[in-house]
């Protein structure tokens, strides 16, 4: 039976705490999508250090084998034979992702890939990040729009990135980032049938039991 749920918001919202906890308890695989365009970030940056038109930033994501493991407890990437599972969190990552995220081309090449990603889990999965419940799978069984008080988001953030990142980079990895992205993909509103939770005083178990309780029964 299938069982996708789709997990949209900003920056700080909780989706990777919360989407890791609701496939663990679900038994369902997981797919941080943020982390795929980072994944692709890191290999813009030791490609062109530079810098490089949007042709060439497309054409490097089209030729990359990119690999996401969908384990909740372990999610691993790699990207042309390199583990960045530990890089795609630095904060030269983060300064960087949006060239990478705002590129039409290249999003719609891992809407291609994130699809099938889906589908060889069976539609059983949490898949999370900032155009699923639009773009991706608007077709999903479950689709939220996780958002929070900015401030909760920013201290989220940096607790998550303590001792790795200064407030005025936490701040902008938050903010601009989540400004950066609207311009190609609409997570601050929800769709039409998508459930809007406000995670700033709740705990994250708190918010799995909310999605648990959308979820479709047997």
């Amino acid at each position: 039976m299938s069982l996708l749920i789709a997990i949209d918001g900003p920056s700080g919202s909780g989706k990777s705490t919360t989407a890791k906890l609701l496939a663990r308890r679900l038994g369902l695989g997981y797919l941080d999508t943020g982390a795929m365009y980072r994944a692709a970030t890191t290999e813009y940056l030791r490609r062109y250090p530079e810098g490089a038109g949007a042709d060439a930033v497309a054409r490097l994501v089209e030729e990359a084998a990119l690999v996401c493991d969908t384990t909740p407890e372990s999610p691993a990437f790699s990207i042309n034979g390199h583990d960045v599972t530990e890089e795609i969190r630095e904060p030269r990552i983060s300064a960087a992702v949006s060239t990478v995220a705002t590129n039409l081309e290249v999003r719609r090449l891992l809407t291609a890939l994130m699809r099938g990603i889906i589908a060889d889990h069976g539609r059983r999965i949490v898949v999370e990040g900032r155009d699923i419940t639009t773009v991706v799978a608007p077709d999903a069984d479950v689709r939220v729009l996780l958002v929070a008080d900015p401030s909760a988001r920013v201290a989220r953030r940096a607790a998550e990135v303590e001792g790795r990142a200064t407030a005025a980079e936490v701040t902008d990895q938050v903010l601009r980032r989540d400004r950066d992205d609207s311009t190609v993909s609409n997570f601050t509103e929800a769709a039409e049938g998508v459930t809007v939770i406000d995670s700033t005083f709740l705990t994250p178990d708190e918010v799995v039991d909310a999605i648990i309780a959308l979820a479709p029964r047997a």
